[in-house]
């Protein structure tokens, strides 16, 4: 699986002020690079297309935020650090007033902090908390920096700070947010913020539930992503449909992500072919859940253990059910233990509430 904490990068974009001045190069041979590095985009050559949005801007003197942009998304997505750095080091280097310097220092933060992810170095998060002051300074009621600033300083092992960090965010989001859940979860076990958790997604399936990641804690997900027009998908459908069967009644939930665009064909496929377990349709590659798991081929298997930590991932049909079979019998066991637990303690409430 791609970062998973790349799912916060640039999701706010530019600030407002700045994608007013973003609509590209100003100097005509940066134009011409600029417009170069789209065709290598619809090639699919990302690191033309990088090199390309890095010459323009060097040829448009270091002022083109909308070469910024695509250098910070394409040099984080191919690891290339001093790109994606520079990048958000000019744009916050052109922010004007608090607001937009906020955003900017926050853009830089998540930059560094998924450095460190893939460098495994403290460093980076350490001058990410750095950055994230400087946006919490500037606004302090800015929830995703607060989670963003929380889940860096669990990584750095300052597990106190980081709880309080997370306290601050929950008290800001609605009970059903993904992230709030995520959060507490962090609060009651901070260490899980140091492991390589799958992204705290939320899907609304067929019959209209809405099922989040952590409101299934204490049970293994097998994750499928999956379309009606892919013949290999269609192949994999029994072995699917029998995990499903086998494991029904057991602390394992099945959810299977459709990545059509055609709903009504997803629908119906659905029923001709009794799939009966939990069903969501994406809407295609570009669907959230599929950008947050990095899904660019199907079929396409995540696995995910009791405390939501990703354990395996699969392309194209495997067998899995003896690692399955491990997960689930290790659910049980913390099942019977927070049981246990709850019984000597007399608490009957969930250590994750707020």
């Amino acid at each position: 699986m791609r970062y998973a904490a790349l799912t916060l990068l640039l999701c706010f974009g530019l600030p407002l002020a700045a994608q007013e001045r973003a609509g590209g190069p100003a100097d005509p041979k940066a134009q011409k690079t600029y417009q170069e590095a789209f065709g290598y985009l619809k090639q699919r050559n990302l690191a033309a297309a990088l090199d390309s949005f890095k010459k323009a801007d060097k040829q448009d003197g270091g002022h083109c935020l909308a070469c910024q942009k695509q250098m910070i998304k394409y040099g984080v997505q191919l690891h290339e650090w001093k790109a994606a750095e520079t990048a958000a080091e000019e744009v916050l280097a052109a922010a004007h007033g608090e607001r937009e310097m906020a955003f900017a220092h926050f853009q830089l933060a998540l930059v560094l902090r998924d450095e460190g992810l893939d460098k495994k170095k403290d460093e980076f998060f350490s001058r990410a908390h750095e950055e994230l002051a400087k946006t919490l300074a500037a606004y302090p009621d800015f929830a995703d920096a607060m989670y963003a600033d929380g889940f860096i300083l669990a990584r750095l092992k300052q597990d106190e700070a980081a709880q309080a960090q997370f306290q601050r965010f929950v008290q800001m989001k609605p009970a059903d947010d993904p992230d709030r859940q995520r959060a507490l979860l962090y609060i009651a076990r901070p260490e899980l913020a140091r492991a390589r958790m799958a992204p705290p997604f939320a899907i609304t399936t067929l019959d209209g539930r809405r099922i989040s990641l952590d409101e299934l804690k204490g049970k293994v997900v097998l994750l499928d992503f999956w379309a009606t027009w892919c013949g290999p998908c269609r192949e994999a459908l029994p072995h699917i449909k029998k995990i499903a069967q086998d494991f029904a009644g057991q602390p394992l939930v099945v959810l299977s992500v459709s990545l059509d665009t055609d709903q009504q064909k997803w629908k119906d496929f659905v029923a001709k072919n009794e799939m009966t377990w939990s069903q969501s349709c994406d809407g295609g590659f570009s669907g959230s859940v599929a950008r947050m798991f990095g899904v660019d081929a199907i079929p396409h298997t995540f696995t995910i253990d009791a405390d939501g930590v990703l354990q395996d991932e699969h392309v194209g049909d495997a067998s899995i059910e003896g690692k399955l079979k491990k997960l689930v019998a290790r659910a049980r066991e913390l099942e019977a233990a927070n049981k246990t637990q709850t019984a000597e303690t007399g608490n009957t409430t969930s250590p994750s509430q707020p």
